[in-house]
């Protein structure tokens, strides 16, 4: 896609982690919560399984910006708000959708979803737009 005016207006990617996914993430970002990687611990509190980490769902998010800009534009806000649990090995959908634009400007609702469709995830980006520029 060479212009903005030529991308789909909406873009959904589905992720999943696996438990060496979120113990990679926990080693990388410090967030040893045993939520995410102890299941009795897990268990003990009422869920089913080992939660995703909210910020992994605003990595993914952030990744499916990025992607779908790449080369066209950078991410100036990605601002979200965690609404619900997802959980490892189960697919999560990650997802975009152009809201607005202001000349060099985009403006994205994201969310995540789980499988039977519950956000999740929701919130908002902007892109400022670099095509042309040198």
């Amino acid at each position: 896609m060479s212009a903005p005016d030529q991308q789909p207006d909406e873009l959904v990617r589905t992720e999943t982690a696996s438990l060496r996914t979120l113990v990679q993430y926990a080693g990388a970002s410090g967030d040893f919560y045993e939520m995410h990687y102890d299941i009795p611990f897990a268990r003990e509190r009422g869920h089913r399984e080992l939660a995703v980490h909210g910020l992994l769902k605003t990595a993914w998010l952030g990744r499916l910006v990025e992607e779908w800009f790449a080369g066209r534009g950078r991410i100036t806000v990605l601002d979200v708000s965690y609404r619900g649990m997802d959980f490892r090995d189960e697919p999560v959908s990650c997802g975009a959708r152009v809201t607005g634009r202001d000349g060099d400007r985009v403006v994205l609702e994201v969310w995540t979803a789980g499988a039977d469709g519950t956000r999740t995830t929701i919130g908002t980006a902007e892109v400022a737009l670099t095509e042309g520029r040198s």
